[in-house]
């Protein structure tokens, strides 16, 4: 590793709550070297942590292992020298005494610049000794050598600060653990001094039984261990002390250690040894919590039901959360991890498994039937790519079979397992009434259901189309498949329904699952082949509708049939009790045409008044009387729309008795004046309804294109015009673009030339037939009353053209033409 890797490996041990760390064999390199003068020098080290540092028996190396540890706090001296026979005998030719004095004489040494960098710097210094190869060393060797090595030191004390170490370490694993404790206990029984001893373990993995030698050194009477993190380590690794300690922890033993947040270890780990830590590692691995068979995820997936309840009640009563899980000893929270690993999918997963997960990841219950064949969708997957399948498949799988738009998931998505589309049906908005009342209803809140007689009206797109869809039944869904029978030869029944709450107070959501059986002809009631659907809206009729459609979807996917024809496109019925917003949504849908707030209050009341005598509008006869009162002002509407006569206005030539002058756009010019103002000169036809015509040239000033155009007018009409309101807006994309234009003229008498008020319409979120004009008599009798009387006349005008000014400027012209102006 490099000085950085090295540091950043520190301060993680420090960070996990490691007090004595063996950082480096500073006389081995000179990296090793700088390191620890590093850390020294850069403050590092916690006033609280203990640095180790490994030297040999060896005189220049002792020295120079001191050299590196100068100005630190507290340092513990770790020397060790090979006691196996083996190694006296074939690698130094040592006899057992000469063994002794080589670790009496070094430690001598060690004392002896203990003292005098204590005197030096005020360091505080521990000795540890290790007879390496301790359990190939003759058990009575190991505690002689040991004893003598004590007696050199001869400064053993009773305090644990002051205690001698020895390092008993398993450098190469040759045995079982259970004879390794056997060494360590006879060890324990037989040193002299033992109140002056720590007893350390330092176990190698080179039989995979590293942690079970160091519990079982444990047992034997061993106070302290030494390992690595994840066990790396020359051959097989040293123990590792992750798993040690979690193993401690799952018995109810605090290990002194934190590993709440053990994928921050993992990724320090895996950066400075440059060594990845397996998926099956104990704790640490991507897989240790996972759940692939099936059995196991129904157990886990039953367990986690049962431990919510039980905390619940835990939490309720104050009582203590206990961790009790199938296949989890360990809680994955307490090591920073989520459960979104727990259960994952492959060929061999269960139902229960796969419905966990999109419980996680959805929050949907779903019911066992539909778990089953939700299983045979992902079963498939898996077989056919002979792969893991991951959270995002399975909810991709699910949205798409289901065709259920999940938070964050918009249709359409490819390149997944599963393509991902919209339906052939989608619900765009529904209403219900009771029984043959025109009255709307109340929707009910998530986990209330009305059961009585219903009729509803739905739009809903069909293959792109949108539609109007009208039914009745006994209930929200039953009036919705009437519909589908009746519009579009789709005939179902329900099979199985259930639902469920999704959250909790203000923001609760119901979720619905709808099982339908098909009814084809010849076949027998419920004997057609079924198909689930899915639906969560924030009302339970919503999400049982919304299921429906789904599942009525899967069955179209499945057969790909073709759907009768729309054969009105209703776009306007005046006996559903539809909103003004609504109709303006439909105009947009259907025609482009982005109609101005204002102006929906008026297209509102005609559509309603045609409505009242045709009937049903569908979107060809809409656009034939958009452009009649608003383009052509020719639309004759029936006396429900006419204002009273006592009142004195007229809209959009509703005056029966005046004869109309049409105004149109031949030719025009514009030119910028000082201060941004514009001039207008152009030509207008003006026209009477006899046919006859007359062009004039008109020009005219204003601050901008309009009302120059108003100021020119007014010098070839004998009224005057101002505008209220106007807005534009692009129809159309590409080299097809348009402009369409909207515009609000107020006409005022000559008796009051006070500039046009703001007609005091009000809220028009229940709008009702007649609302306006009754609410418009009534501002009209207040205002004569305060002697205010006017005279008004207001008219809209819709244009469109390539030319956005253009098209502004004959807006104009419509808008004027009804106003019924007369010609100077």
């Amino acid at each position: 590793m490099s000085i950085e890797q090295k540091t950043r490996f520190f301060r993680q041990l420090v960070k996990c709550g490691l007090k004595e760390i063996e950082v480096a064999y500073p006389a081995a390199s000179e990296t090793d070297f700088g390191f620890v003068r590093g850390l020294i020098e850069g403050g590092e080290v916690p006033d609280d942590v203990w640095v180790q540092v490994l030297t040999p028996a060896r005189a220049d190396l002792i020295k120079r292992t001191f050299e590196s540890i100068a100005g630190c706090k507290n340092v513990i001296i770790h020397m060790y020298n090979a006691t196996a026979p083996l190694f006296r005998e074939v690698v130094f030719r040592n006899s057992k005494e000469q063994t002794i004095a080589l670790a009496v004489d070094h430690t001598v040494l060690v004392r002896k610049l203990v003292e005098e960098y204590e005197q030096k710097y005020g360091t505080n210094f521990r000795y540890e000794y290790s007879p390496e190869l301790f359990t190939q060393t003759e058990p009575a060797f190991a505690v002689e050598i040991c004893d003598k090595v004590k007696e050199a030191w001869a400064r053993a004390g009773t305090e644990r600060m002051k205690r001698i170490i020895f390092n008993l370490p398993s450098t190469v694993e040759i045995a079982p653990p259970n004879h390794y404790a056997d060494q360590i206990e006879y060890f324990c029984r037989h040193v002299s001094e033992r109140g002056k001893i720590l007893v350390s373990l330092h176990p190698h993995n080179d039989r995979g039984q590293g942690i079970a030698a160091a519990e079982l050194g444990l047992l034997g009477g061993a106070d302290r261990i030494e390992g690595c993190l994840f066990g790396n380590g020359e051959r097989t690794g040293n123990v590792d002390l992750v798993t040690l300690a979690l193993n401690q922890y799952s018995q109810g033993v605090d290990p002194g250690l934190d590993f709440s947040d053990i994928q921050s270890v993992i990724d320090t780990v895996v950066y400075c040894n440059d060594i990845p830590v397996h998926p099956r590692h104990p704790y640490a691995g991507e897989l240790v919590f996972t759940a692939f068979s099936g059995s196991h995820q129904d157990a886990i997936k039953k367990g986690f039901e049962s431990q919510n309840r039980l905390w619940s009640e835990a939490e309720r009563t104050g009582g203590n959360k206990y961790w009790n899980m199938p296949y989890l000893p360990l809680d994955p929270a307490d090591l920073g991890c989520t459960y979104e690993a727990v259960i994952r999918v492959n060929s061999q997963s269960g139902k229960g498994g796969i419905a966990y997960l999109v419980k996680q990841s959805l929050e949907l219950d779903l019911p066992r039937k539909l778990q089953i064949s939700f299983y045979a969708v992902i079963q498939e997957l898996s077989e056919k790519t002979g792969k893991e399948m991951r959270v995002e498949d399975i909810v991709q799988a699910f949205c798409g079979t289901y065709f259920y738009r999940a938070p964050g998931i918009s249709l359409p998505v490819t390149g997944g397992l599963v393509t991902m589309k919209d339906g052939r049906l989608d619900l765009k908005s529904f209403r219900f009434y009771h029984g043959s009342n025109a009255e709307p209803m109340e929707l009910p809140e998530a986990g209330v259901v009305l059961d009585e007689h219903r009729r509803i009206v739905a739009k809903v797109s069909v293959d792109g189309q949108v539609r109007i869809l009208r039914g009745e039944g006994n209930g929200p869904l039953s009036a919705l498949l009437d519909s589908l029978r009746a519009n579009l030869d789709l005939d179902f029944q329900i099979r199985e329904y259930s639902e469920h709450a999704i959250g909790q107070g203000a923001k609760v959501l119901a979720a619905s699952y709808v099982q339908v059986v098909e009814q084809l002809p010849g076949q027998s009631s419920g004997e057609g082949k079924t198909y689930w659907g899915v639906g969560v809206d924030s009302d339970i009729a919503g999400s049982g509708l919304k299921a429906v459609i789904s599942a009525v979807n899967s069955a179209l996917r499945a057969s790909e049939r073709k759907l009768p024809e729309d054969k009105k496109g209703i776009l306007y019925d005046a006996k559903i009790s539809v909103g003004v917003v609504e109709v303006a949504k439909d105009l947009k849908a259907s025609l482009g045409y982005e109609v101005p707030s204002r102006m929906q209050r008026v297209l509102f009341e005609i559509l309603q008044s045609i409505g009242e005598t045709e009937g049903a509008l569908d979107s060809r006869r809409v656009s034939e009387v958009f452009d009649a009162a608003f383009v052509r002002h020719d639309l004759v509407t029936p006396k429900p729309y006419t204002f009273p006569p006592t009142n004195g206005m007229s809209i959009n030539g509703t005056d029966e008795d005046a004869a109309p002058l049409k105004l149109s756009l031949k030719s025009f010019n514009l030119k910028a004046l000082e201060q941004g103002a514009r001039q207008f000169s152009g030509t207008i036809l003006f026209a009477s309804s006899n046919g006859k015509g007359e062009t004039r040239t008109v020009q005219g000033e204003g601050n901008g294109p309009l009302s120059a155009l108003l100021s020119g007018l007014h010098e070839h009409i004998t009224q005057r015009m101002t505008i209220r309101d106007f807005h534009g807006h692009s129809l159309g994309q590409g080299s097809e673009v348009m402009a369409a234009s909207y515009v609000e003229l107020v006409l005022e008498s000559e008796e009051d030339q006070d500039p046009a008020r703001e007609l005091q319409i009000g809220s028009l979120t229940n709008f009702t037939v007649g609302s306006w004009q009754k609410r418009l008599v009534a501002d009209e009798e207040r205002e004569a009353a305060e002697g205010r009387k006017k005279k008004v006349m207001s008219s809209w005008g819709v244009a469109k053209d390539v030319d956005i000014t253009a098209s502004g400027l004959q807006a104009v012209l419509n808008a004027a033409n009804g106003l019924n102006l007369t010609l100077v």
